[in-house]
């Protein structure tokens, strides 16, 4: 989980550094992308006040990330690999963790994919709104992001009938490798016909 809150925490610091926020913008953008995803699984399924809000080593490590981001700005680039893969893997570990609290709290399946998709993806969609953009899962180009979020959760979600352990590395593996392959394999999933660029600039996937 660690690693999946800071790389998200390094993604959101690396945005507020593009559109050029200030200390306090950078802090707040970095924490948002951290903890946003856990914080509104928590509040879905009930349970307050959301763990990540009480976990004081954790938010002081996610300041110091932005803090470190914000002072060495060229240390680390958005489209760096390692980004990528940390990237994904705080995704997968999210998705899983977020499916894991929705079968713990009696959700169903749609409920458990819903719960591991928003954890996997929320602090990302916070951020792009946060920062005056379209929330980037509803036109991503290149690879698959809350799909394979989702797909992730419902793998979590039939494996754990059999064993929750087995189901949290199922969860990880199965959104780690339908990201990864959509990459490789330049997937992408429908759009309508016959329209232009989107206000991003990209059409989407």
């Amino acid at each position: 989980m660690w690693v999946g809150t800071l790389t998200f925490a390094a993604t959101g610091a690396l945005v507020a550094l593009r559109k050029r926020f200030d200390l306090i913008g950078v802090l707040v953008l970095a924490s948002v992308t951290a903890i946003g995803g856990g914080s509104i699984r928590d509040i879905i399924v009930g349970r307050l006040p959301p763990t990540n809000f009480t976990n004081e080593p954790l938010l002081w490590v996610v300041a110091a990330t932005a803090l470190l981001i914000f002072l060495l700005p060229h240390a680390v680039r958005e489209e760096s690999r390692l980004l990528y893969v940390l990237d994904t893997l705080g995704l997968a570990v999210f998705a899983a963790l977020g499916a894991e609290r929705g079968v713990e709290y009696g959700m169903g399946m749609w409920g458990t994919v819903f719960a591991g998709a928003v954890s996997g993806v929320g602090g990302g969609v916070l951020r792009d709104v946060l920062s005056g953009k379209v929330p980037g899962i509803f036109y991503r180009f290149g690879d698959f992001y809350a799909s394979a979020a989702a797909l992730g959760a419902l793998a979590f979600y039939f494996v754990s009938f059999l064993s929750p352990a087995w189901a949290l590395a199922a969860g990880v593996l199965v959104t780690a490798v339908v990201r990864i392959g959509s990459r490789l394999l330049k997937l992408r999933l429908p759009v309508p016909r016959g329209l232009g660029e989107d206000a991003e600039g990209e059409r989407a996937p």
